[in-house]
């Protein structure tokens, strides 16, 4: 029986908390997970004693975004699901109390850009790479939070193209805050989140809740406007065709689901 996959998460002395994904073999994580994960993240902002949290995965990605063998087997349910599961997950890390650090490594996929994109700070292996591959699995959806890792037009093109963009080049954007060896990653995220750990908890809160309130993005209204073009794919019918073929292809599990 293969491993189902799952979240945990820890608290250390200096109140950083570092919750870590593992859903075998690429972290396509399946609708109950997203909401796992969103009621994790606020779980741990809402701790008084968490200061900073850490958010990566294990494995050979970050996140490969949906599980599209669920909506595949399950139907319209598990696509709903997902929708909402996403929304929830994304929300959290954008609404959690205190910064949350995204640690990249390897792909980041779909639903992967949500989380990095409402993340606080971004650290990236250097084998990390990022996109949007929905066209090619008949969705929309996290371009909102793309557009905030990369410039407007680059964010289109990778859109239409299903492009990948490299950690290199999301640090020369600043959106990236280091770029390290992919075994410096856990310790790079680490040495971030301590130096916000270091700093008056109130302060910081208090700054990430200042921070959201000057936003140029309304993450929720735009991520949710986003989902409704998806809905409309899948009513239409469109969707499912797109979805079969790519089952047809390397089939769903790979990287690339989103």
């Amino acid at each position: 029986m293969s491993d189902p996959g799952k979240i945990t998460a820890t608290v250390d002395e200096g109140g950083i908390a570092e919750v870590v994904v593992d859903y075998p073999p690429v972290n396509a994580l399946p609708v109950a997970a997203w909401f796992e994960l969103g009621q994790t993240v606020r779980g741990l902002g809402e701790d008084a004693a968490v200061r900073v949290v850490v958010l990566r995965a294990e494995g050979r990605g970050f996140n490969a975004g949906v599980d599209i063998k669920e909506i595949q087997r399950e139907g319209q349910s598990a696509l709903i699901g997902a929708n909402r599961g996403c929304f929830e997950a994304f929300a959290a890390v954008y609404e959690c109390a205190v910064p949350v650090v995204a640690a990249v490594n390897g792909f980041c996929l779909g639903g992967g850009i949500g989380l990095v994109g409402n993340s606080d700070v971004i650290v990236a292996a250097e084998d990390a790479t990022f996109g949007l591959p929905e066209v090619d699995r008949g969705a929309l959806g996290a371009a909102t939070h793309l557009s905030r890792l990369v410039p407007q037009h680059k964010a289109r093109a990778m859109m239409y193209t299903s492009a990948t963009a490299t950690a290199a080049e999301l640090h020369d954007f600043g959106s990236v805050l280091e770029v390290v060896a992919p075994e410096r990653l856990r310790e790079a995220a680490l040495a971030v989140a301590a130096q916000i750990a270091a700093k008056d908890p109130t302060v910081i809160r208090a700054a990430k809740e200042s921070l959201n309130g000057i936003d140029l993005w309304d993450v929720r209204r735009s991520y949710r406007y986003e989902q409704g073009f998806t809905f409309e794919l899948n009513l239409s019918g469109v969707a499912d065709k797109v979805r079969d073929d790519f089952g047809k292809g390397d089939g769903a599990g790979a990287p690339g689901e989103g």
